[in-house]
């Protein structure tokens, strides 16, 4: 019904960037909130930062100043630009949406797309 396709992971030394994209398909009410979520190896998946269709964002602590997420509405896609990493960013990446359908968010998840910050 709805499917995420990711973009943008890597290798890449610390303190430089990457740029994750996701594009979302499928059965997209306008009222939505689409965002990304990192799991490290033996740790949970936690929310890195999310963007509401009227433009709310908000972010986890441990990117705040480093990492701008972002949305295209016309194309149900979001961004999140990321800079200065660290290797506490590795990790895999995953895009979520959720979608309010009749009063409830239901929510869809990607596929994910590795992160691998070292030297």
């Amino acid at each position: 019904q709805v499917q995420l396709v990711e973009s943008g992971g890597g290798l890449v030394q610390p303190g430089g960037s990457l740029r994750l994209s996701c594009a979302a398909s499928g059965s997209i009410s306008s009222i939505n909130i689409m965002g990304w979520y990192r799991q490290a190896p033996g740790k949970q998946r936690e929310l890195v930062a999310d963007i509401a269709a009227f433009g709310s964002r908000n972010y986890a602590d441990s990117v705040k100043g480093r990492f701008t997420i972002s949305r295209d509405g016309a194309k149900n896609t979001v961004y999140l630009q990321m800079n200065t990493l660290s290797p506490e960013d590795t990790g895999v990446y995953y895009c979520n949406i959720k979608i309010l359908y009749g009063g409830t968010y239901r929510p869809y998840w990607g596929q994910g797309t590795q992160v691998i910050v070292s030297s």
